[in-house]
């Protein structure tokens, strides 16, 4: 039997035209009057489409496959591609606004437009581009990136174990790849594979291969806790053959081209991390007003305000870091430093904010309809991926330093 008495049930203000009351210090501001329209269409789209659906598509582990085409029609896949691109503080707020109503549709998101959309925008010729791109950046063909191995994570620059041989005009392909977003539906995956040609010195090089082709094999990695919508795989490629044309051609041909793409989207991750810490902020904040203890609201009480300040100010310290960091790449001075400072910044904080959120909400916030759940256990995978906090600090202490303290 249902309880009789109402409990409050923490919400987010999902009104497209609301400002965000964790922007406490007007970084909006910051966007053109023409981004903040496109701004408004994906929230709008967002209200509508997504937040409806994704507390169930979290409890089953299933990506809710509408999506994209609400997405294609939005028209930002291709944001920054165009000529002349979105500017990259705009690109930040729209990963915020996904990651706000749920970090899994950014992943998935992010995984596409940036990822692997980034991955033959860098490396790829002008061909390449113009090949693959324009259906991307429609949606019509979704992308996935494969780095990541089952026995290397950090050290995959110097430990890549899957393998790309020449044969002629193609290329053999072997290996494993391991926590590859978007692979179980993907009609592109981006590999890296080291040349076994002895005169390519180890070099990584990537490889546009179809999700169709023979040899290639995806299993999606079952029984997550985190980032339970975005659909991740393991992949076999078992003498995979891809014509020469699919070898990203158009960089360095070497582990540098995949380095420049992961510089630009673990900037995007900090955003992802600053819309994680907004949602939880403002569903702590919405539930302190509604719950009452000892005759009084909880938002009244000292220790709450002091959480609740505590998050904000984790909040707009980290959204004050990802603005600086997007605006330097746009200048062409942002480094590794830069966006792996920001990463593990913003990341850090995050899990500090959606701990407080959980903490002030109870009991009442691991109930995944509360919400807080749900970005309590997404900010554990968004901790760690894109580079763990230890990779980011070493990044940043060799910048500052001038002391590699990586160990060989």
């Amino acid at each position: 039997m249902p309880l009789r008495s109402s409990l409050p049930v923490p919400t987010l203000d999902l009104d497209p035209d609301a400002p965000h009351v964790a922007d406490f210090y007007h970084y909006g501001d910051l966007l053109s009057a023409d981004e903040h329209a496109a701004l408004r269409r994906l929230r709008a789209f967002l209200a509508t489409d997504v937040a409806p659906v994704v507390e169930r598509a979290w409890a089953a582990a299933e990506f809710p496959m509408q999506l994209v085409t609400g997405f294609a029609g939005l028209d930002l896949a291709g944001a920054a591609y165009t000529d002349p691109p979105a500017g990259r503080v705009f690109l930040g707020f729209l990963h915020a606004e996904i990651a706000r109503i749920d970090p899994s549709v950014n992943s998935f998101f992010g995984v596409h437009a940036g990822l692997a959309m980034g991955s033959i925008s860098a490396c790829g010729t002008a061909e390449q581009r113009e090949r693959w791109l324009p259906a991307m950046a429609r949606m019509e063909q979704i992308g996935a990136f494969g780095l990541t191995e089952p026995h290397g994570g950090s050290d995959v620059a110097g430990g890549m174990e899957t393998t790309a041989t020449r044969d002629g005009d193609e290329w053999v392909l072997d290996g494993e790849k391991r926590w590859i977003g978007n692979a179980t539906f993907a009609d592109l995956i981006v590999i890296w594979a080291r040349d076994t040609d002895p005169g390519a010195d180890g070099a990584v090089r990537g490889f546009v291969v179809p999700g169709s082709t023979p040899g290639l094999t995806v299993e999606k990695i079952e029984g997550k806790q985190s980032l339970r919508i975005v659909q991740n795989a393991d992949i076999v490629l078992d003498r995979v053959r891809v014509p020469e044309s699919h070898r990203l051609s158009g960089g360095r041909g070497t582990f540098a081209d995949a380095g420049a793409v992961l510089r630009r989207t673990r900037a995007n991750a900090c955003w992802g991390a600053v819309g994680t810490q907004m949602a939880a902020y403002e569903l702590a904040l919405s539930y302190a007003k509604q719950r009452e203890q000892f005759g009084r609201p909880i938002a009244s009480f000292q220790m709450m305000q002091d959480l609740l300040v505590t998050m904000l100010g984790n909040v707009t310290a980290s959204l004050g870091m990802a603005v600086r960091c997007a605006q330097l790449i746009d200048e062409d001075r942002g480094t590794d430093a830069h966006s792996a400072l920001a990463k593990e910044f913003c990341a850090s904080r995050m899990r500090e904010t959606v701990a407080m959120s959980r903490q002030l909400v109870g009991g009442n916030g691991i109930v995944l309809s509360n919400g807080i759940a749900r970005y309590f256990a997404d900010a554990e995978a968004l901790y760690s991926f894109e580079g763990t906090r230890e990779m980011n600090t070493l990044i940043v202490g060799k910048a500052v330093t001038g002391h590699s303290a990586f160990v060989r």
